[in-house]
């Protein structure tokens, strides 16, 4: 049995690429991007050791860039939640 659906807005299942990208493109990673919604996404990726709690996320071929903020994160996972609804 799951709990109650906390998020504002659902989330649909896809697998598209993904970018996390932090200090002004000084560093890029790749990732997956497993879930996404208008409010947030989830992202899968070798580590998260070294991603920040805040950082800019581009999906590959969509016209998205959005600030994303660490709600969760596991040593693959993030959960995202978007400054701002992403475009598109």
């Amino acid at each position: 049995m799951t709990g109650p659906e906390r998020r504002s807005s659902p989330r649909h299942r896809t697998l598209k690429s993904g970018k996390i990208v932090i200090n002004g493109q000084s560093s890029v990673f790749d990732c997956r991007v497993r879930n996404l919604s208008e409010n947030g996404a989830l992202l899968k990726l070798p580590s998260t050791v070294s991603i920040p709690d805040r950082f800019e996320l581009r999906v590959v071929n969509d016209d998205i860039r959005v600030i994303a903020v660490v709600r969760w994160r596991t040593g693959t996972d993030l959960g995202v939640q978007f400054e701002g609804p992403a475009p598109g």
